[in-house]
């Protein structure tokens, strides 16, 4: 469910989403949720279609609450309404632009959620997906979660349903390949297959064998990749997984909530900046809690379990620095900064004081949630290393091993081989490497990039001169190559 709240009181908003906070928290679901704090604010920014409901102010100072509310229905006839109020005064102006309820402030858990329970009981249930294949006999739409395999021989496309059934077309296997591979469920083992995660019963040394007994092979070249993505999915599908030493990497001991949403620290003394990156979070589904200075980030961090911390460096009393020390003993948790300071030694001291990541606050909001979502995912995954034969990657320690002997990277060239190896094989541009290292600031025309990928392809090409790890694909970028086992 989307849910939008509008009050230009902060304290009546804070409390507003703190019951939502409470109530993903209940029923373990994970919402979206977007906050304004004038009416002008809210109209400027909607269209019409964004949210399932409203929380709308009556008394906010410029355009009225009845007023957003008219401009509202005449963008989006169907979203809901619940007007929350100091005054009962309004109560009957507000049916008449057809409110779903009147709420009195301050609203309480006792009322609110239940009608948050019957709206989400009226939303529509989304149609599975699926893509439609057109062959000679017939026009056949494939569900994404009927698909079990994807084969390809000589020119014939055969997609393996769960029931046993198999429609074959003349086409290329990379016709499907970006639709499918765009799912977190579906994965490339081999040039001719694609398999859907959902339906592996085991992975071994000869492949994939599905829970319907079909065997499917895994090539030389991805046998690593395949291996850590399997990990990956069944961890977040909260599945206890064992590694070959015996030890239990569980994830429903790891992460408290695995089907419901993340919760999120965000600690900095600047209202504004709190509220620019927590919509950001919570239009992602997390849940937010807010602090103004570390004192009071560590008396939430004695009293709550959090799956991130993000942290403003300058803050009063104790800086950043300081605090994510005193986080480290208290939680096993990622810290990542979030600052406006940009100098490459404050970031280096940033990593030194423990922090995983080190955000400039220039970022854009998409690389932000983007870094942010792969840090969880990563601390949730138990992964701390990529090993791509004699290449390894410390992500705790960054560092990275060549033959078992330490390769001296500067930080931006540890985090430059880190973005490539994580995505085996996919071609990154030049501007596309700027951003995931340095943010939203502009390239000098891909220089930059040129300067550090020399710089680091030298170096591993010294360590280990048996094979090139990075690849220049001219006019299009740069790849990871994992050497053949």
């Amino acid at each position: 469910m989307r849910i939008a709240v509008c009050d230009d009181d902060e304290q009546e908003a804070a409390h507003l989403l703190e019951l939502i906070t409470e109530y993903q928290l209940s029923r373990r679901i994970s919402l979206k949720c977007r906050s304004f704090h004038s009416g002008t604010d809210f109209l400027y920014n909607t269209k019409g279609g964004e949210y399932d409901l409203v929380l709308l102010d009556t008394h906010m100072a410029g355009v009225s609450g009845i007023q957003v509310a008219k401009e509202l229905r005449e963008l989006d006839k169907n979203v809901r309404i619940i007007f929350v109020s100091s005054s009962p005064e309004f109560a009957l102006e507000s049916y008449g632009v057809g409110a779903y309820h009147y709420l009195l402030k301050p609203a309480d858990a006792g009322l609110l959620f239940p009608l948050l329970d019957e709206i989400r009981s009226q939303l529509p249930i989304q149609e599975e997906q699926g893509f439609v294949l057109k062959n000679r006999e017939a026009v056949i739409r494939v569900l994404f979660t009927s698909l079990e395999y994807v084969e390809v021989i000589n020119k014939t496309v055969s997609f393996h349903l769960v029931d046993g059934m198999i429609h074959e077309i003349t086409a290329a296997l990379s016709d499907f390949e970006e639709k499918l591979l765009s799912r977190p469920e579906f994965l490339k083992t081999h040039r001719s297959y694609l398999v859907n995660l959902n339906y592996v019963k085991s992975l071994g040394a000869d492949g994939i064998v599905t829970k319907n007994g079909h065997s499917i092979p895994v090539s030389r070249q991805r046998r690593n990749q395949v291996q850590d993505a399997y990990m990956h999915f069944l961890i977040r599908a909260g599945t206890d997984t064992f590694v070959p030493d015996g030890q239990v990497a569980a994830a429903s001991n790891k992460q408290e909530r695995p089907s419901g949403p993340w919760k999120i620290l965000l600690v900095d003394d600047d209202p504004a900046e709190r509220t620019f990156w927590a919509d950001i979070l919570r239009s992602h589904g997390c849940v937010v809690f807010l602090a103004g200075d570390g004192q009071d980030a560590l008396r939430l961090a004695t009293d709550e379990s959090f799956d991130c911390v993000l942290l403003d460096v300058m803050i009063p009393g104790e800086d950043g620095f300081s605090i994510c020390e005193r986080f480290r003993k208290l939680m096993s948790v990622p810290v990542i900064f979030l600052s406006c300071l940009t100098e490459s030694d404050r970031q280096v001291e940033g990593f030194a004081a423990g922090g995983i990541d080190y955000i400039t606050k220039d970022t854009s909001a998409e690389l932000f949630w983007a870094k942010v979502e792969t840090r969880i995912r990563l601390s949730m995954s138990d992964r701390t290393q990529l090993c791509y034969g004699p290449l390894l990657l410390d992500l705790t320690g960054r560092k990275a091993l060549v033959d078992e002997k330490e390769l001296l990277l500067t930080s931006v060239e540890f985090d430059i081989l880190w973005c490539l190896s994580e995505h085996t094989g996919r071609i990154f541009p030049p501007e596309e490497i700027w951003g995931m290292v340095w943010g939203s600031q502009r390239p000098d025309d891909g220089q930059m990039v040129q300067m550090h990928m020399s710089r680091l392809r030298r170096k591993l090409e010294k360590a280990w001169g048996k094979h090139h790890f990075i690849e220049t694909v001219w006019g299009k970028g740069y790849r990871f190559v994992p050497p053949d086992k």
